[in-house]
């Protein structure tokens, strides 16, 4: 995520046998899922917290402010540390980290103070970053550069697989008691978050004493660039598209729960609806590997232009209607997102040349989309209805589309012209 690392980190080829590396990917392949879980974790934890704290729409989404906020401040200062410790160091730094935001939960649910999880998720969510600077990488290394994106693209399943299991753990361990969150206060948290503490404490223990493969960097530095970024508009479209995408997945995988709840849409408790959440991320997951078939055949950024009028068009006949049709349109969204931020940013990469670590950067940055538009839509909630407030994402998707037909095309740069 940082600029510098990313560069650096292409350098970087393993010197390691088959085995070793296929060992090495299979233990990996655990983190991706473990942070695709805690993150969508959050969707369960927002209603929660929302009832046991009488909490607006608006105060409930600092959850994902305070989650994905951590992106945008740790992931430089993460970059430039694994950048010195090196990728298994990182990645043992990470883990603890995350497992001591976990814990805090305890002393948040104690203390009864919702400022007190705030700062117990940025924590996590710190951990969490600095595992995502240290992995993704080291993945891209394990191997031979030209396989670099099946490997991530295998590791990214894990990430989804975790999403998609992550509403039943929640579901059951928070709402099983049959109690609203009022009534039982924050309590329920300490041992969904306990024993993910344990469990993300046991992998650094385990990733400090593997013996992974010694990476080494490559002779030759790569030739720096000092042009401008706005030099490339495909880019900066890009960045755009990427802060409205993460924005619009998160924005409403959040308001999920809520909205299932509904009387007019399905009339769920708390704990039916946290479960349904499954249909909208494995949804993703499916999306994903079918995406991955098309764009074989047709190009990228068409394949992206209908996923968003897709997505845009079901959240739009799910706000104007009730009952079991509205609630399965909502759902279905996940399918079309699925190919969404891989594509978008491959297609704001492309052609970059000696900028593509700066731009990967920059893109990377614009995932705070995800702690800014829930934010806006729970204010949307608080005053115009929560049914109603999901126009924003609606309308994060007409970007999306317009970037997939017209704004990801490159254009001539202002040397070439000269």
């Amino acid at each position: 995520m940082a600029t510098e690392f990313a560069s650096k980190a292409a350098q970087i080829q393993s010197s390691d046998s088959p085995k070793n590396i296929g060992f090495a990917l299979c233990v990996l392949t655990s983190l991706f899922f473990m942070w695709g879980f805690i993150t969508c974790l959050n969707d369960i934890l927002i209603p929660y917290l929302k009832g046991a704290f009488q909490l607006s729409y608006t105060q409930a989404m600092l959850v994902q402010f305070c989650f994905f906020g951590a992106y945008v401040i740790v992931s430089i200062p993460a970059g430039n540390l694994v950048s010195k410790i090196g990728f298994q160091k990182g990645i043992v730094l990470g883990l603890f980290i995350a497992a001591l935001g976990c814990v805090m939960f305890l002393p948040a649910a104690v203390i009864g103070l919702y400022e007190v999880f705030l700062l117990a998720l940025f924590v996590l969510a710190s951990g969490i970053t600095v595992l995502q600077v240290s992995a993704n990488p080291y993945v891209s290394a394990l191997g031979k550069p030209e396989t670099a994106p099946s490997r991530l693209t295998l590791t990214q399943g894990f990430n989804s697989l975790g999403t998609t299991i992550a509403p039943f753990f929640g579901a059951y361990l928070l709402f099983s008691s049959g109690q609203d969150s009022v009534s039982n206060g924050a309590e329920a948290v300490q041992a969904p978050y306990l024993l993910l503490a344990a469990v993300l404490a046991v992998l650094a223990i385990v990733f400090a004493v593997l013996k992974l493969p010694t990476l080494v960097e490559s002779q030759g530095e790569p030739q720096k660039s000092t042009r401008p970024l706005s030099d490339h508009p495909h880019l900066i479209l890009g960045v755009i598209g990427i802060f409205l995408y993460v924005g619009a997945e998160v924005s409403i995988g959040s308001f999920l729960v809520s909205f299932l709840h509904q009387p007019s849409i399905a009339g769920l408790n708390e704990a039916e609806a946290a479960k349904l959440i499954a249909y909208y991320w494995g949804g993703a997951m499916v999306g994903r590997f079918i995406g991955a078939a098309v764009m074989q055949k047709i190009a990228g950024g068409k394949v992206l232009a209908l996923n968003a009028v897709m997505s845009m068009s079901l959240i739009i006949l799910a706000v104007n209607q009730t009952g079991a049709l509205a609630m399965w349109a909502m759902l279905a969204v996940g399918l079309f997102n699925s190919i969404m931020f891989p594509t978008i940013f491959s297609l704001a990469i492309s052609g970059l040349g000696n900028d593509a670590s700066r731009g990967s950067g920059l893109l990377c940055l614009a995932i705070v989309g995800g702690a800014i538009i829930p934010i806006l839509q729970g204010l949307l909630a608080d005053n115009i209805g929560l049914q109603g407030s999901f126009f924003l994402p609606a309308a994060c998707y007409i970007f999306i589309a317009y970037f997939g037909l017209w704004g990801c095309h490159k254009k001539p740069s202002k040397e070439t012209v000269r």
